[in-house]
């Protein structure tokens, strides 16, 4: 179904919605890699009453999708049925200090943020997501982490929408974190956490910070189109030492290619499609485990449909 039949079959369902509706939105507007196909239907919710009032009222058996800033996304070429959900920076983007330890932050607020109201706040613990290129939903999903602190670690609670608009609020423990990890229900949309740190001096958060930017700017290729890190880590070593040594350094598949400077970062040149970045993905993954018998394991979220003729099985098929 095209998006602007889906929006209309909703017909009145919809009265009273108040955030933005997109029909066939561009993907590749969104995410990081400039690639991939459409989303049937793109909603913006104002806030999360509005949120509340779409999930109650979108049938069950619509697809819903709730994407981030698009940093860690790789959308097909064939696009994403249903709905894509967006939060807005306005209505999901906010981060308040709410006790001497605690700050409260929206699922749309760049991680990069957080880590400048902890700085404000003088709390220790939140340097590392100055250099995750992500959004705090994101985070809490996949329980972010780098320079050896992880998300799970600053957690409190989460606040979430489930599918049918009900709000459920889930302690650290409900939160079922593993690395770059969460069991929480897939059907439930972040839309705030609480967050504590502990008292900390401004020069030593800003000294963590600043040796967190520096490592951002000479290992990685952050002024590239990339979702950063492709794999996650495997247990005893590194993905890109293991990417590294299979001679995927540079690797190329039309027009994505393996980045030179750190090697366990997928680069869209320009010109590539979804399929491109998600086969070299997969020829990279199969290179691997012949090499070394590791099966690398995606760090990047790959969603939607492939194009037809064009579908990447995992490691090519092996």
């Amino acid at each position: 179904m095209a998006g602007a039949d889906l929006l209309v079959s909703l017909g009145d369902r919809l009265e009273g919605v108040r955030g933005r509706l997109t029909p066939d939105a561009g993907m590749d507007k969104i995410t990081w890699f400039r690639a991939g196909g459409p989303a049937e239907l793109l909603f913006q919710p104002a806030d999360e009453a509005d949120l509340a009032t779409f999930l109650a009222a979108l049938p069950e058996e619509i697809p819903v999708l709730v994407v981030g800033i698009g940093s860690n996304l790789l959308v097909r070429d064939g696009g994403v049925p249903g709905v894509v959900i967006r939060l807005s920076a306005k209505g999901f983007g906010q981060v308040e200090r709410i006790g001497e330890r605690s700050l409260r932050a929206g699922t749309a607020l760049p991680d990069k943020r957080l880590a400048a109201a902890a700085l404000e706040a003088g709390l220790g613990g939140f340097h590392f997501y100055h250099g995750i290129p992500g959004a705090i939903g994101g985070a809490l999903r996949m329980n972010a982490g780098a320079n050896g602190v992880e998300t799970c670690e600053r957690v409190v609670e989460v606040r979430a929408l489930d599918r049918k608009g009900a709000v459920h609020v889930l302690t650290n423990e409900e939160m079922g974190y593993a690395y770059r990890h969460s069991a929480a229900s897939r059907d439930l949309i972040f839309t705030s956490a609480v967050f504590e740190g502990y008292p900390a001096e401004e020069a030593e958060i800003r000294a963590k910070m600043d040796e967190v930017q520096h490592h951002r700017e000479t290992v990685q290729p952050i002024r590239e189109k990339t979702g950063g890190s492709t794999f996650k880590n495997p247990a005893g070593t590194s993905a890109w030492k293991e990417v590294d040594k299979a001679g995927c350094r540079g690797l190329r598949v039309g027009g994505a290619h393996m980045s030179e400077l750190h090697c366990n970062f997928m680069i869209n040149d320009a010109s590539a499609t979804a399929y491109d970045l998600e086969c070299l993905g997969e020829t990279v993954r199969a290179r691997v485990l012949e090499n070394s018998g590791i099966r690398l394991e995606w760090e990047i979220k790959r969603l939607g449909r492939f194009r037809d003729g064009a579908v990447v099985e995992p490691f090519l098929g092996n």
